[in-house]
């Protein structure tokens, strides 16, 4: 049996939300009191004809904007698969790991 440890503070994870949207981010907190988490540089998983890409999840916020997200619009939270989160990484830092 495979263990999976679970995601943490600073972890770049995927989220499904109830909207049908997948984002990818990384964890900046998570608030079970409050029922929020916040996401640093959220993108939008999207299709493309190469693949899988990564869209701005919200046009009108700036490239390194915390957003808060409802837990109640969440279906699930997991840690995000190497290649995208390597993707992720290249997308908001410009650095190829």
């Amino acid at each position: 049996m495979l263990i999976e440890t679970p995601y943490k503070k600073g972890d770049t994870i995927s989220l499904k939300l109830t909207s049908g949207e997948e984002v990818v981010a990384r964890l900046e907190d998570e608030n079970a009191e409050t029922g929020n988490i916040v996401l640093h540089k959220p993108l939008m998983v999207t299709a493309t004809q190469q693949g899988l890409g990564l869209a701005p999840f919200m046009f009108t916020i700036g490239p390194d904007a915390n957003v808060k997200v409802s837990t109640s619009k969440i279906v699930c939270i997991v840690k995000t698969q190497e290649a995208m989160s390597k993707q992720y990484i290249q997308s908001t830092t410009g650095i190829a790991t």
